[in-house]
């Protein structure tokens, strides 16, 4: 038996890079079950190299050793490899408890006993995710080569989320204008509504705001300032619905988010608008995707500052990227092009 354990990460867009990892190790024979917190785990059904999700029961941000090492223990036997994504204690005690004999994880946190095959991590504070992740698998003659995240979901899926909500596919544009990491990434709300007005204005199809609950007042105000033609499904859909729901739109725009890479995965023509963040570190890998930062442009000594929130007030990496900017660079990832008007 060749079973395997992967510790998923506990962000939307780090399990979305995990893919190529997953992918590797899979071509290579092992048989992949992923334990991942609940709001994750969708990622992973969308990935048909997973054999099983095992939704974890733990809070966020919580030890829960005891929770812990009931369920490690529940888990002898079953695996003979893990891999543990995170960088944390608390990630490598399933592995740790349940025995399992292979146990693959970057040092950290105090985890030299946990971990019996430690890697040493990038010396880049930051390096490409895609890459760190990946590097997990070794070097193994049958494992692929590097490749960008590719997600699938059974066309039925999409349908019904799409037939649960009037819409068709690829008549409609997809906006997630939130982003869980904090203000310093966010495009504003006025360009965001500016965008959605002539998107719709230019195709007569709907705008579709989606993100969490924490966004949903953000996209009411979006399609308030847009007017007529946007649906705000933000904080209204499981993560699942808007995975399906992003992998039905003809285009998406968003900040760097979990939803960008949902969408890079899918293959969708997309821009994605950058701030305090970095597209070194996680850009959208889809040969459809453009990346918009002003890093170079406006000669922002200040980006990235990787910061919640801007510590020079300004906010300039975002507020000086312009709607009509953003407006042409989806059209032009568009098959059809700039509409004829707009040319």
């Amino acid at each position: 038996m060749n079973r395997s354990l992967i510790i998923a990460p506990q962000w939307i867009g780090d399990a979305v890079m995990s893919q190529p990892l997953v992918a590797a190790l899979a071509a290579r024979g092992e048989t992949l079950s992923v334990a991942a917190l609940p709001w994750v785990s969708p990622v992973y059904r969308a990935m048909p190299e997973v054999a099983e999700v095992i939704d974890l029961p733990f809070a966020h941000g919580r030890l829960d050793l005891k929770a812990r090492r009931a369920l490690g223990q529940a888990w002898r036997g079953r695996f003979e490899h893990a891999y543990v994504l995170p960088n944390s204690l608390k990630s490598a005690l399933l592995p740790w408890f349940a025995r399992i004999p292979h146990r693959v994880g970057y040092h950290g946190e105090g985890r030299y006993l946990l971990l019996n095959d430690r890697r040493s991590a990038p010396v880049e504070q930051r390096p490409p995710m895609v890459a760190f992740y990946r590097a997990l698998a070794g070097d193994g003659a049958a494992a692929p080569a590097m490749a960008d995240p590719v997600m699938h979901l059974p066309s039925g899926r999409v349908a019904a989320a799409l037939q649960a909500h009037g819409l068709q596919a690829g008549a409609y544009w997809a906006l997630a204008p939130g982003a869980e990491y904090g203000p310093a990434k966010c495009w504003p709300a006025t360009h965001y509504a500016e965008l959605a007005r002539t998107l719709h204005a230019d195709s007569g199809q709907p705008v579709v705001l989606l993100g969490s609950g924490k966004e949903a007042a953000l996209a009411e105000d979006i399609a308030r300032q847009a007017g007529a033609g946007c649906l705000v499904l933000a904080g209204k859909t499981s993560l699942d619905a808007a995975m399906a729901l992003i992998a039905g739109a003809r285009g998406l725009v968003s900040n760097d988010s979990g939803l960008m890479h949902v969408g890079a995965a899918f293959g969708l023509p997309q821009v994605a608008v950058f701030g305090s963040t970095s597209p070194e570190h996680t850009p959208p890998l889809n040969a459809r995707a453009e990346v918009i930062w002003l890093k170079e442009a406006l000669k922002l000594d200040c980006a990235p500052c990787f910061e919640r929130v801007c510590p020079l007030g300004h906010t300039r990496c975002l507020t000086e990227v312009a709607p009509e900017r953003v407006r042409r660079a989806l059209w032009a990832r568009v098959d059809a092009g700039m509409p004829q008007s707009s040319r």
